[in-house]
């Protein structure tokens, strides 16, 4: 899952949407590098991913991409699938997803100590609507084209857009019939965190 999902799935507090980012920016050992809630989002982060990644949709969904992309596969449908919830956003969200995406972006320009590379991109990421422009298929290849100049292998990510043109209607079915089994997981443990905090 791409930066979109993991805001969704995290936790509406402003230290779960923090973690929830920070996730994608944040690698090694927690305890005692940030405040409890954030670490607790950030692990709750790192076990979407787990779920995500050893998911049978998502390993069919993989398998859907010519054997040569299959390394970059998950990078692909990282962004592809943040496109589809943008897209889908009415369904899996009671709050419009310019309301939800505003209230990110504020979280983010009050937080003074963000993680080094999160805090060069956040203001780009407001300013641009990163979260909110995934509605639009053709900034899936912006935003690939943005991952690939990081890649030590850029070309790994090149033709992906013409690849997901082709599969846009069996990965968006893939989409739709996984993330609410990620939804369901991720209900299941903000609800025991709030528990066993209680």
């Amino acid at each position: 899952m791409n930066y979109l999902a993991h805001l969704h799935l995290g936790g509406q507090t402003p230290a779960q949407l923090l973690g929830s980012l920070y996730g994608d920016f944040v690698k090694g050992l927690l305890p005692g590098r940030f405040p409890s809630d954030i670490e607790e989002a950030i692990r709750l982060h790192r076990r979407i991913d787990a779920f995500t990644d050893a998911h049978p949709l998502i390993k069919q969904a993989m398998g859907r991409f010519p054997d040569q992309r299959r390394r970059y596969a998950g990078i692909v449908l990282d962004v592809f699938f943040d496109h589809c919830l943008a897209r889908d956003w009415e369904q899996y969200s009671d709050v419009p997803l310019q309301t939800f995406t505003r209230k990110v972006y504020r979280v983010l320009a009050n937080e003074p100590e963000l993680p080094e590379r999160l805090a060069m991109i956040a203001p780009r990421m407001a300013a641009h609507d990163w979260l909110g422009s995934y509605r639009d298929f053709e900034v899936v290849g912006d935003a690939l084209a943005g991952i690939s100049r990081r890649l030590s292998r850029p070309e790994g990510l090149a033709g992906a857009m013409q690849e997901l043109q082709a599969l846009y209607r069996p990965l968006s079915e893939d989409f739709n019939e996984f993330y609410p089994q990620l939804q369901a997981f991720a209900q299941a443990a903000l609800a025991a965190g709030r528990t066993s905090a209680d």
